[in-house]
Order: C-alpha cells, then structure tokens, then sequence
C-alpha cells in the first residue's frame, strides 16, 4: 500500500466511528432491538436496508426513517429460507450497488414458552434452530460470499449472553445461540483475508418493548439487582456497540463475542 494511502486509512480509523456513505443491513428489524439497530446505523449516516419476515413492520420502521431523512429501504426475507436471503443481497445491489455491513439480529425468543428440555418437541426445537442459527448461517453465506469479492465489510452476528448463563427452560435458544458464537469464530477465520471482520454481541435481559408472556412480576428488578449496573438494560445500550464494530475504528476486531449485560457475567 503507497504511504500516502496508508495515511488516510489510518486517518479514518482515528476519527472513531464512520459508518457515513455505507449501506448495512439489519435483519429482524421491524421491532424490537433490530428497530433500534436501523436507526443507529441510519443516524450515523448508513443507507439500511430493513430486513424482516414481517413486511407491515419492516416498511413502518423504514418509512418512519425516511420521514426523518434518511436513506432506508425495506425488504420482506425468511431468514431461514435460502432463496429469499438471495433475494435480499439481489434487491439490495440493485439499489444501493454494494453492502458494507450485515447484522444478524433475527431470532425467535419473545414467543418461547419457557419449558423443560424434555418437553420441548423436535418441531419447536428445529424452528428455533432453523430461525437463529441457520439463518444466520444463510445470510452470512449469501452476504459474506459478496463482502469477500468485494474485500472489505463487517458481519455482526446477535447471541446472547445467556449462552454464558445456561439459561434453564430455553434449551433450543441457547443452544442455538452458542452455535453462532461458534459460527462467528470459525467465519472470522475464513474471511479475514478479505479484510472482512465477524464478530457477536451477547446482549443480557434487554427491555425491547416486545411483550413476553413468559416474564414474571418482579423478574427485572432480579436481574438488575444481579447486575453491576443496577439500571434496566435499553435496546439502544447494545445498539451502540454495533455501530461501532461496523466502523473504520474497528477494523482490526474481529473472532471477538461483546458481552453487554451490564455485568451480569464476567468472562
């Protein structure tokens, strides 16, 4: 690399955060915590591309981001459907003509019945399964097959930090969420020479606004009490560290799983 060239790279990734010109996309992003992804990268200056099974959801949270001026388009996908993950890299280049960053956030847990392990049937446990670990797989093969070519992109990959935990009664989600820990270590291997960087989150108990039936009264002054920060964890607590790994500034992480659970867990 010419010197001068060096210079401005490392120019960029001492500026902090510079998501500005680069198009992401957010799946699971019609609610929740993938809503609060969207409008981080959006306010940073992304192009987002909503992506959700929901399409009503996904085409309000694009919609209520160009009212505000930004750049956001929404894109209905199954996640755990290979053809329509195609689909979305498809429509995605045909707008933006590139993709920088894919967050996979997309994940079944608001409408898990907590239940012991034996009562979990093999039906619920391959949804769960194909929904947050395969379709993760799936997108990252589409998306990160694409950010290879093009040598250079980030992959945000959303676990969860009660993997750490071995959370009871949710055995389906945990397993299926250590996997892509598993998956993000073994992808940052294999796309590291292309300048791609794979990394996780491992968001604790976070207030998504999402109803779950499964919550008892007095569970989430539990948890804070058994934080270190003893404050109720916000969807745009985790939202911050995406945006962050998506940047210049970050180019150098990558294998790593981000615990942000106001220190419920130490590793």
């Amino acid at each position: 690399m010419e010197q001068s060239a060096l210079h401005a790279r490392n120019a960029r990734t001492a500026s902090g955060p510079d998501p500005a010109g680069k198009v992401g996309i957010i799946t699971g992003a019609a609610q929740g915590i993938g809503r609060t992804f969207a409008r981080a990268f959006a306010e940073s200056g992304s192009r987002v591309v909503v992506a959700d099974r929901d399409t009503d959801g996904a085409e309000s949270t694009a919609a209520e981001l160009r009212k505000d001026g930004h750049d956001a388009m929404a894109v209905t996908v199954d996640v755990a459907d290979e053809q329509s993950v195609d689909t979305l890299l498809h429509l995605t280049l045909e707008t933006y003509g590139r993709v920088d960053t894919l967050v996979n956030n997309a994940a079944i847990f608001s409408t898990i019945v907590m239940k012991p392990f034996d009562e979990i049937s093999p039906a619920e446990w391959r949804q769960v399964v194909d929904v947050n670990l395969t379709g993760v797989f799936l997108c990252c093969r589409t998306v990160g097959a694409h950010l290879r070519t093009q040598r250079g992109g980030s992959i945000i990959n959303v676990s969860s930090a009660a993997v750490l935990q071995g959370r009871p009664n949710y055995l389906h989600y945990v397993a299926s969420k250590a996997g892509v820990v598993g998956l993000t270590r073994s992808l940052a291997r294999e796309l590291g020479a292309a300048d791609v960087t794979v990394n996780a989150l491992m968001p604790g108990s976070v207030d998504t606004g999402i109803p779950r039936d499964s919550v008892k009264p007095g569970q989430a002054e539990q948890i804070i009490a058994g934080q270190a920060l003893h404050r109720r964890l916000r969807s745009a607590d985790i939202a911050g560290t995406a945006v962050f790994l998506a940047s210049d500034a970050a180019r150098t992480i990558t294998g790593q799983s981000i615990v942000i659970d106001g220190g419920m867990n130490f590793l």
